[in-house]
Parts: C-alpha cells; sequence; structure tokens
C-alpha cells in the first residue's frame, strides 16, 4: 500500500495506482468535487496520474493558492481550443512551463495577432468555459501520438515529439473535442476556471532560435474567481505605474543604447542616485572594518580555471585576447581578493580579513532574459570577502546578517525573509565540507534566533548561502543581499594562515552583498518609491520657484542658503507660469518646492509645498534650511 501523509498529519494508506481524485473521493465528495490539484512531495501531480509511491500529499481546490497554477494551465488549453475554433487552419506549438502567473500558447500563424483578435478569442474562451468539459488524461505510445498529431495536420506537434526523451511517457490531454499533447497538470474541468483575460500577443522564433520561422504568441492569465482577477488587474497596474524601464527615462536617470546593449548609461540625476547608494554602503562597512580594495577588470583565463569559474560559469562570462593571450572579463570579485589575500603571511591574529570591492561586473546575459536595470549584463556589487578562522565564521556571519537588515530598515523595507540555500546539484567540492559549510550557516542563524526557510539546492556552486528576499511597497518579493560561506577557493588558491599551534591552516572565505548590484537595486527602489525616493537620494532636493522675473534675485539668494547645507538645490528659471513649474517639480517628484514672490521676498521667507501636494505654507528660510539638512542627515524616509 502506498501511504500519503496529509496536511494535518494523518496517514492514509491506497493501492498503488490510485490517483489524486481516488483519495479525494476517499475523503469526502465535497472534496473531490471541488478538487482543482494535487502535490506529492512539493511536486505538483494531476488529479488522474496514477499515484507510485508514499509522501507527504496535499489536495488543493481553487481557494488554495497553489491552485493558480492548474488553473492557469487549464485556461492554456482552453486558449487553443479558442483559437482553433476560430481558425481551423492553425497549426499549435508549445504552451508555456511556468504558470505562476501566466500561460501562453505560440501558433503558426499567418499575420500578427491584433487587438480585435484577442478580443475575439476571448469571447470564445468564455463559451468553451461554460460547455464544463473535463480534462481527461490519456497515456498513448509515441507512434499513435506521431500518428494522431500528422492525421491533424499539427506538424509542429510532430517534431515537438521528438524532443520527449525516450522511455517517458506521451501523454495527452483532451477537454471536449480539443486534444493536446502535453504533460499536465490540469483541473478537473472547465468551469474552475473562473475567469481567464489575454494580455498581449507577440512574434516569436519557433523553439527560440532566429534561423527558424517566426511563429505568433498570445499571453494570457486566468483565476479561479472573477474577484481574484480583478486583484490581479489592480495589482499589474499598480506595477506598471512603478515600472522602472518608464520611470527611469521619464525622470532622466538613465537609458539604453544598442551601441552597448543591456548595458545602462546613468544620467547625472541617475549617478547621484547610484553614488549616494555607494557612499551609504561605504559608510556602513567601513564602520565595520571592511578594507576597500580595488582589482582589475581583465584577467587571464587561468586565474578562472583555478577558481572553478571556467568550468562552471564560463557560458556567462566574455572572453578576450590580447598578446597571444586568452582573457577574460571579470564576471566576481572573489577570486581577485584571493591573490590579494596570498601576497602575504597571514598569522591568525591577522584574521578576521575583511575587503572589500566596488569594481565593474561583466556577465553575459541572453537578451532574452535582460530587463531594464534589473538584469543587465555591466554592474557593479555592493562586494566583499571575509578571510577568518573557522571558530570565527558565526560571529562574522551574525554581524554581516545584522548590516543587511539595518540596511533595509533605512530603505523602509518590510517583510524580509530569511532562506538558507543549500548545495546544487552542479557545484565543486567533498560533500563532507558542504555538510560543514550548512551546518555552520544553520547554526549561525539558530544561535541568534533568526527565523528562516530552507531553499534546497540553490547555493552557490562554491558554499551554501543565506539568502535576503524583501517585500517592496506593493507586495513584490525580490532577493537582495546573500552571505555565502566557501571553503573551496581557498583551497584552489593554496590561501593559508599560521595557527596559535605555528602550524599552516586554510581559512575559510565569506562573500558578502547587501544590496546586491547597484543597477538591479536601484530599478526595485525606483518600483518600490515609484520615483518619489527619500530626500537624502533625491537627484534634486529642493527647488526654488520665483513667481516672476522681480524674484529672481531673492530666489538666488534662498538657493544658497539652503545649498549651503550641503542639500542638492536649483532654481527654476525658466518663463513659465507657476503652476506649471509646481506640477513640473511634482512630476519630477522633487520632495521640497520653494516658492518665492514679492510677499516672501519682503519677510525673509519662502512658501513651502511638498511633493504629495501638501501645502505648508509661509515658512523662514532658516527653518527650511534646517528641516532638509535633518532629513538628509537622519536618511529620513519622512519629508
Amino acid at each position: 500500500m502506498i501511504e500519503l501523509t496529509l496536511p494535518d498529519g494523518s496517514v492514509r494508506e491506497v493501492a498503488p495506482g490510485s490517483t489524486p481524485l481516488d483519495v479525494a473521493a476517499q475523503i469526502g465528495p465535497r472534496l473531490a468535487k471541488a478538487a482543482v490539484g494535487a502535490e506529492l512531495d512539493g511536486a505538483p501531480v494531476d488529479l488522474r496520474h496514477p499515484l507510485d509511491r508514499s509522501g507527504a500529499f496535499r489536495l488543493f481546490t481553487d481557494r488554495d493558492s497553489e491552485a493558480g497554477d492548474f488553473i492557469r494551465h487549464s485556461a492554456e488549453h482552453v486558449l487553443a481550443d479558442a483559437v482553433k475554433r476560430l481558425w481551423p487552419e492553425v497549426e499549435i506549438d508549445a504552451g508555456r512551463q511556468d504558470h505562476s502567473e501566466k500561460y501562453q500558447y505560440d501558433f503558426r500563424f499567418p499575420r500578427a495577432f491584433t487587438a480585435e483578435d484577442l478580443e475575439r478569442i476571448e469571447a470564445k474562451m468564455r463559451e468553451i468555459l461554460k460547455e464544463d468539459s473535463v480534462f481527461e488524461r490519456v497515456e498513448i505510445s509515441r507512434q499513435e501520438a506521431a500518428e494522431l498529431f500528422a492525421s491533424m495536420g499539427e506538424n509542429l506537434k510532430v517534431e515537438r515529439l521528438e524532443d520527449i526523451p525516450e522511455g517517458e511517457a506521451i501523454t495527452l490531454y483532451k477537454h471536449g473535442d480539443f486534444v493536446d499533447l502535453c504533460r499536465g497538470p490540469h483541473a478537473q474541468r472547465a468551469s474552475q476556471v473562473g475567469a481567464v483575460k489575454l494580455l498581449e500577443a507577440s512574434g516569436v522564433y519557433w523553439k527560440g532560435d532566429e534561423s527558424n520561422e517566426m511563429l505568433q504568441r498570445i499571453y494570457g492569465t486566468a483565476f479561479g474567481s472573477q474577484k481574484e482577477m480583478d486583484e490581479y488587474v489592480e495589482r499589474v497596474e499598480q506595477a506598471n505605474a512603478r515600472d522602472h524601464r518608464r520611470l527611469g527615462p521619464e525622470l532622466d536617470l538613465f537609458s539604453f543604447d544598442d551601441t552597448a546593449p543591456a548595458n545602462p548609461f546613468f544620467h547625472p540625476k541617475g549617478a547621484v542616485i547610484y553614488n549616494e547608494l555607494v557612499d551609504f554602503v561605504r559608510e556602513v562597512q567601513v564602520a565595520d572594518g571592511f578594507d576597500e580594495v580595488i582589482t582589475p577588470q581583465i584577467l587571464d583565463v587561468d586565474l578562472w580555471h583555478t577558481s572553478g569559474h571556467y568550468d562552471n560559469y564560463r557560458e556567462n562570462m566574455f572572453f578576450t585576447a590580447a598578446d597571444e593571450r586568452q582573457f577574460a572579463v571579470k564576471p566576481m570579485n572573489c577570486p581577485t581578493h584571493c591573490l590579494i589575500y596570498s601576497t602575504g603571511l597571514r598569522s591568525y591574529r591577522d584574521l578576521p580579513i575583511r575587503y572589500a570591492d566596488f569594481g565593474r561586473l561583466h556577465r553575459y546575459e541572453r537578451s532574452g532574459v535582460t530587463s531594464g536595470l534589473t538584469r543587465v549584463r555591466t554592474f557593479c556589487q555592493d562586494d566583499a570577502h571575509v578571510f577568518c578562522t573557522p571558530e570565527q565564521v558565526e560571529s562574522e556571519v551574525l554581524m554581516m546578517v545584522s548590516m543587511i537588515r539595518g540596511i533595509y530598515d533605512t530603505f523602509g523595507f518590510e517583510g524580509t525573509l530569511i532562506e538558507l540555500s543549500t548545495r546544487p546539484e552542479k557545484r565543486i567540492g567533498a560533500d563532507e565540507l558542504w555538510d560543514e559549510a550548512e551546518a555552520a550557516l544553520a547554526a549561525a542563524l539558530d544561535t541568534a534566533e533568526i527565523e528562516y526557510e530552507l531553499n534546497a539546492g540553490d547555493g552557490a556552486f562554491y558554499g551554501p548561502k543565506i539568502d535576503f528576499q524583501i517585500e517592496d511597497a506593493i507586495g513584490r518579493s525580490w532577493q537582495l543581499g546573500t552571505v555565502q560561506l566557501d571553503y573551496f577557493l581557498p583551497e584552489r588558491f593554496g590561501l593559508a594562515y599560521v595557527g596559535d599551534d605555528g602550524e599552516e591552516h586554510q581559512p575559510v572565505m565569506i562573500h558578502r552583498a547587501m544590496l546586491g548590484s547597484i543597477e538591479r537595486f536601484m530599478g526595485i527602489l525606483i518600483e518600490h518609491t515609484a520615483g518619489a525616493f527619500p530626500i537624502w537620494l533625491a537627484p534634486v532636493q529642493a527647488v526654488v520657484i520665483p513667481v516672476s522675473e522681480k524674484n529672481l534675485d531673492y530666489a538666488r539668494k534662498v538657493h544658497d542658503e539652503i545649498a549651503a547645507t550641503g542639500a542638492r538645490v536649483k532654481v527654476d528659471l525658466r518663463n513659465e507660469k507657476l503652476g506649471y513649474k509646481i506640477r513640473d517639480a511634482q512630476l519630477q517628484k522633487v520632495p521640497y518646492m520653494l516658492v518665492v514672490g514679492a510677499r516672501e521676498e519682503e519677510s525673509g521667507q519662502v512658501a513651502l509645498r511638498l511633493r504629495n501636494g501638501e501645502d505648508l505654507g509661509a515658512t523662514p528660510v532658516a527653518d527650511v534650511a534646517r528641516r532638509i539638512a535633518e532629513r538628509i542627515a537622519e536618511r529620513s524616509l519622512e519629508l
């Protein structure tokens, strides 16, 4: 018998070959009717798939967030069905593997799909959902599948069959008259897809290869209810309004150019924010004993063989040649810090040694995954590496965790999630050292009673790590900082220190980043703040707006008094109406607007307005200067 452990801890025995639907029916008819999908040991399982082993088992209804993946995958097939009903001659290619938010299908279609086409398809999908067909799983032979799709004129499917490894089951899913090649899983029936929405259409190359023909892709999303759909649409609208790829150019922060694909150009305002972030990190880590180093960007490829990056990371690296030698452009700082460590004889009394580096890094990210500032090919990390004794690991790790949490508090991030990421399949080093490294990180977190989740298999190829995920203003999660424990690079580089016993020992290396990539963090911060940066980061912290030309001299005097505090302040000298200047300053997210006219000049004051539209009225210039200076010094989130 198969033993299934349910969420409440109870164990249910079923015969081998029983399906999740059979299990649901044993528990109760209501659950059997409401079930949307199942999970065995954390992996999704189709309701109709025969179970062949014991494990932790869950059933999902539309009340569970996990049900969304089953619902969207089912809606994907309804999309293909609708397109085939509207244009029977169309050929269907493949859908999407990740259904956590969207679904998609690619079609061999003679033209681009229009907005009107999408409206027709969406309407047809709703008709199909009302038919409430049951999704059926059918397992057939490879030959039977090839003959079936050839008879249907689905030539792309015949070719896709060749991508399925020999020995793997060939499964079809049917609802009504529609059938497609698919692994599943799907919901029970069409009516469990409560709401559908098509998002966009685009041209894509078959199998992502530019040498292949262009197919037409349709993206959509689906939920168990219209309420969930409405909430999703609202989240998307908020995300679009905060999109850093739009706000960056609008606020004149950065741009991109095809001469340097996926390499950002930071404009003066963007460079202000960038440098403020670097200065902030520099201030924090200097206080905690980190020494800054500067290392080369291009190094002999032999270095990357030694470090293991060539074997494990070369597909993400840039290479060049000079003087009949092959070089690699630096994707990471860690090997160069090992070289600095190795330049002298080290004693246990010297440790820990803490190197910080803001060196520019380059990684070859495929053009299909680059995105604004959050996925670029050149960037700077707030990178640091600590060389220490095994006995110092715990205190060093906890010091870094404290640094990272303090930094996130400064930016107002809430809901920080800490994960312990363990050994990946592709890795270097003996399992015994991995055991030791993973146990050391877990012990440090446990000692400090820090809550964390286990993220199995997501460690770096050279060691386990503690990862930090933050939640932004609209509830999205972003992975930022990391603390990584490395027993292997010191071994590969032959690093040593003389212990108190007079013998040589190998140091432990800890990799640390707090913001991560400055570029990526800046993109996240733009979206978190919607471009309204905390005053200490704002490129222009105050603008003096004269009512007319008669007030220009007084406006310059106010400017000089505010600027004397070190604030970034400008005078708006444009020959525009007052209302236009105020609105423009608000659109540019300038924290303070200091309006000056004859009345303010006579009283030595300014009419103070905040970017949120709040009008604080007449205020002495000295008070405004003091307020701005205090907010900047405190790195306050308040205006």
